[in-house]
């Protein structure tokens, strides 16, 4: 490691410590350089503290409870929950994140990766200004200079409505959630995307009446249209409520409940909504302001850092670069893809060359109850392309684990006529593991006779894969013909 001298002088520093963030930190560390780590709250960032690991904790749990259901309806085990204790429910979900956050801190001290608790101010494109936050003990260097670079990695907030401020009871941003030690009785969720989903199977599983709210015309929206119609029905199946195209005109709280008035496509009159809770699931928005950027000339869009150069991940301003949720499309703020970002910015300042991050490829993953999953192209986005498409759909239930599993599903393989395979998209139990061979295959290019080469264990989910490509190989098995 080369040396960090008494005037706070590192080769890397790194403002904010999320996915993004703490990624680009280990891995310059582990070339050698030194870095230094800002972080104004929790290292973790959003991801491990109010997003991705408490929720999918509680996931897990709603999956145990579904389980317990199924064993009855399907199985003949009389089993019945007596009630669901909230407040352990949560302390096991905190001891969770607690673990990942402990063992994150001392994988940065091992590394030797100096984190600073403060609120950091670029004061130039190799200097940041900090002031303390608090969280942090020691003494707090006034200014720190980066050698090498300075990387943003700020991340984001959810989006709220406006006039309609969330105060984590009766209505709750995601990261509220998470966090949340009640489960409440009804829930209007409003947004379908993967977070909205995610939460309203939760809710759900746990016996809340859960009614969704779109205003796009479908569930998923940034996912192929047979992904939407396969997760809708299974919604459906769950006794969730969902209405698209719909239209808030009018929302009010009391000490007791939230109600919303929608309108609704096809000229129906509007209805009122009434529920305990509502969750606001309608995206997030960048944390870029206050920073002194504008001051030093990095162009910003809507709050994005706008990279001049996305083969390095570089700002307007050269030795300024951004990560993770900071950056605008095609970045798919998701944490694995900012992990990528991390390490293409670190390996970038140290000097070595290294390929552009291809986002088409990256696996999209809905954690609800049923999973969807999904990489590189739609048969939408294939079919804009100047050559012939082919395509192959089948249920997961036309192998066997998919029918002991019992909980419907679907993939769809969209390949070139003659060459690779360019999108797989899984709808089930599971899918977000089995999205990880898929994304070896759209990224290797590989066509569809080379997949139907491999074997693939019997029984398991992982063989509707292994069908799908037989079948576009012309070696049809047992799927049956269209």
């Amino acid at each position: 490691m080369e040396s960090v001298n008494e005037d706070h002088v590192y080769d890397v520093v790194v403002v904010g410590g999320g996915t993004g963030g703490y990624s680009t930190a280990l891995r310059a560390a582990g070339l050698g350089l030194s870095v230094a780590l800002v972080e104004r709250d929790l290292v973790g960032g959003t991801c491990l503290h109010r997003g991705c690991i408490p929720s999918k904790a509680l996931l897990h749990a709603a999956g145990i409870m579904e389980g317990i259901e199924d064993g009855h309806r399907r199985w003949g085990i009389h089993a019945a929950v007596e009630r669901v204790d909230a407040a352990v429910l949560a302390a096991t979900r905190d001891q969770i994140v607690d673990r990942n956050f402990k063992g994150l801190v001392d994988h940065l001290h091992k590394e030797h990766v100096t984190v600073l608790a403060a609120q950091a101010r670029v004061t130039s494109p190799r200097t940041v200004a900090l002031q303390p936050t608090g969280n942090g003990s020691g003494e707090l260097p006034r200014e720190l200079t980066a050698r090498r670079g300075l990387v943003i990695a700020t991340g984001s907030v959810p989006r709220e409505l406006p006039g309609l401020s969330s105060d984590g009871v009766h209505v709750l941003t995601s990261d509220q959630a998470t966090r949340s030690d009640r489960i409440p009785k009804s829930v209007i969720v409003v947004g379908a995307g993967a977070v909205g989903l995610e939460f309203a199977t939760f809710y759900r599983s746990f016996g809340a009446d859960v009614t969704i709210v779109e205003v796009l015309d479908r569930v998923l929206p940034t996912e192929d249209p047979d992904v939407s119609r396969e997760m809708a029905r299974a919604l459906r199946n769950k006794g969730i409520t969902v209405h698209v195209s719909a239209r808030m005109e009018d929302i009010s709280r009391t000490d007791e409940d939230v109600r919303l008035t929608l309108a609704t496509a096809g000229g129906k009159a509007p209805q009122t909504l009434t529920a305990e809770a509502m969750l606001l699931a309608i995206g997030r928005i960048p944390v870029s302001d206050s920073l002194g950027l504008d001051e030093i000339g990095v162009t910003r869009d809507r709050g994005y850092l706008v990279p001049a150069n996305w083969d390095r991940l570089e700002t307007s301003i050269p030795g300024v670069h951004a990560v993770g949720d900071l950056l605008p499309p095609p970045s798919l703020a998701l944490a694995h893809a900012s992990f990528a970002e991390g390490l293409l910015v670190a390996e970038t300042l140290a000097g070595q060359v290294v390929a552009p991050i291809r986002y088409s490829g990256i696996p999209r993953a809905t954690y609800s109850l049923p999973e969807a999953a999904s990489v590189g192209l739609t048969e939408a986005e294939a079919r804009e392309l100047d050559t012939e498409i082919v395509v192959n759909r089948l249920p997961l239930t036309s192998v066997a684990k998919g029918l002991i599993y019992g909980q419907g599903g679907m993939l769809k393989v969209v390949a070139e006529r003659g060459g690779p395979v360019l999108g797989i998209h899984l709808v089930g139990p599971h899918v977000t593991d089995l999205i990880a061979e898929a994304m070896l295959i759209t990224n290797w290019e590989a066509l569809p006779i080379e997949v139907a080469e491999l074997i693939h264990p019997h029984p398991s989910l992982s063989e509707v894969i292994g069908e799908a490509h037989l079948t576009l190989a012309n070696r049809r098995l047992h799927q049956l013909p269209a």
